[in-house]
């Protein structure tokens, strides 16, 4: 299944669950936007403890790890 939903991955370099995290979406999304958390204060200050964290880009909800590929495509569905 893949969706048309622009997808945000919330990681941080060196981060071997943002590594799991982003191979399972490659199968769930082809419009996967990966954002470095450390780049930014506010965004480390908000999911620094959390990541890796999905978000929809089409109504803001989040998936925290740790998801599997049924609570993907779960998360995914309208």
């Amino acid at each position: 299944m893949h969706t048309l939903i622009p997808l945000k991955l919330f990681t941080t370099s060196n981060c071997h669950l943002c590594d799991q995290a982003a191979a399972l979406l490659h199968h769930h999304s082809k419009q996967l936007i990966q954002v470095e958390i450390s780049d930014n204060d506010e965004l480390l200050a908000i999911y620094g403890v959390r990541i890796p964290v999905l978000q929809r880009s089409d109504n803001l909800s989040e998936l925290d790890w740790p998801f599997n590929t049924a609570d993907i495509a779960k998360f995914l569905c309208p």
